[in-house]
């Protein structure tokens, strides 16, 4: 374990008690992180904006089997020996052209396996730990060129104090949003059938239906360890077999991606977090749903059901189901993470954002990297407004030509921001 420097006391917000000792320490493997898992479960279990993306079961897992060439960079603010807020991040050289920058990024980002990455703090700490962060980031200058801070989300204590500390002269620094996407559930499955269409309040049960008079039908969520690999088998299947039908690799075709998911499965069953449904006709897997809870939040991130099905709609007969035991179990958000699908909203799922914070110390390559960027994204964007619809659509047809061929970079490269 090391320690970057005692930081100097510094007022509190009123209600909060004054801090006495500050210090700020860098965990760089995984072993060493492992002794602050107590009081990291303790920290996260009162932040405001907790969910799973941040526990220890998360990010442990992620690492193992994502974190091979990267370099792991933990910041820990204490307060007299408690813990008060934890920056997980991690380095990697990723490749920009003909060149490489070493990227600092949020654990868990860089695979596309995470969303609502963040840094709890304790609040009332914001503050001091955004700039002891950002002290700590200048002092390790010469490890890192430039720092992307994707899926902050809304809610998240530091976002606001990274991006005002971060406004001023000496840091090139631009924010960007992403699109997310969630139900709120109400108390009861009669009020949440209300917000639906007219048309799908039919369709769940006429489907619901249909499927148990032409199969005996059965719906579970995995609860025992013993079911674990005969569900994720089917996740990976299901999902598979559906895009490779549509020509598309599908998210499973990566080994590090299955390993992650059995890992962490394991983990999130111990705790109880892990919403795992299945839907059974005749005795076959039918769909499957990847999803965990977080306190009254559940996050959906994959799902597989059988294509050559369609016409019988399991996946959507599966997720009405588990929003249906949700609902009755309390939960009151049905999370659909990033992207803006419309399929989303039918379920009634609202509109979030977000909030990506890209930045590098003002003199650098970093820095001149993410000037290009930003330059580039604006040019389309006025090319969006202004052009003529024909000139817009010959460039998308372009576009498309281009990503049909075969790929040539990784899901790591790094991108223009939408």
């Amino acid at each position: 374990m090391r320690t970057s420097g005692l930081l100097t006391t510094v007022p509190s917000p009123r209600g909060v008690r004054p801090p006495t000792k500050l210090s700020l320490r860098a965990y760089e493997s995984l072993d060493e992180l492992s002794d602050l898992r107590p009081a990291w479960d303790e920290l996260l279990s009162h932040y405001p904006a907790g969910t799973t993306f941040s526990t220890w079961e998360w990010l442990s897992c992620w690492w193992r089997c994502f974190g091979k060439n990267r370099q792991l960079l933990t910041l820990a603010l204490f307060d007299s020996g408690s813990l008060v807020g934890v920056a997980p991040l991690s380095i990697s050289k990723e490749r920009v052209g003909l060149f490489s920058l070493r990227v600092l990024r949020l654990m868990g980002d860089g695979s596309g396996d995470s969303d609502n990455l963040d840094m709890p703090v304790q609040p009332g700490f914001e503050r001091v730990f955004a700039e002891a962060i950002l002290q700590c980031l200048r002092h390790r200058r010469k490890g890192w060129d430039v720092c992307l801070f994707n899926t902050l989300p809304r809610g998240s204590l530091i976002a606001g104090c990274l991006a005002e500390i971060l406004s001023s002269p000496s840091w090139t620094f631009f924010e960007y949003s992403s699109k997310s996407s969630a139900v709120l559930l109400p108390e009861s499955w009669q009020l949440y059938a209300q917000t639906l269409s007219g048309e799908d309040r039919k369709n769940l049960v006429r489907y619901t239906r249909r499927l148990q008079l032409r199969y005996s039908t059965r719906i579970y969520r995995c609860a025992e360890p013993e079911e674990l690999p005969i569900c994720l088998e089917a996740l990976f299947r299901l999902h598979q077999e559906r895009w490779q039908s549509a020509g598309q690799p599908g998210s499973f075709s990566s080994v590090e991606r299955r390993e992650f998911y059995v890992q962490l499965s394991r983990h999130l069953l111990t705790r109880r977090w892990l919403e795992l449904w299945v839907l059974e006709l005749d005795g076959e897997i039918a769909a499957v749903q990847f999803a965990f809870r977080y306190g009254k939040n559940v996050f959906q991130l994959q799902e597989g059901y059988d294509h050559t099905r369609a016409s019988d709609r399991p996946g959507y007969v599966l997720r009405g189901e588990v929003l249906k035991r949700l609902i009755a179990e309390k939960i009151r958000t049905y999370d659909f993470l990033g992207g803006g699908d419309p399929y989303k909203a039918r379920w009634g799922a609202c509109e979030r954002q977000y909030r990506q914070l890209h930045f590098a110390p003002s003199i650098g390559r970093g820095g001149a990297w993410l000037q290009c960027l930003n330059t580039a994204g604006r040019g389309k964007e006025w090319l969006r407004q202004k052009a003529p619809s024909s000139v817009w659509s010959l460039l998308h047809e372009a576009k498309g030509a281009v990503q049909r061929r075969p790929p040539a970079r990784t899901r790591d490269d790094l991108k223009i921001p939408e």
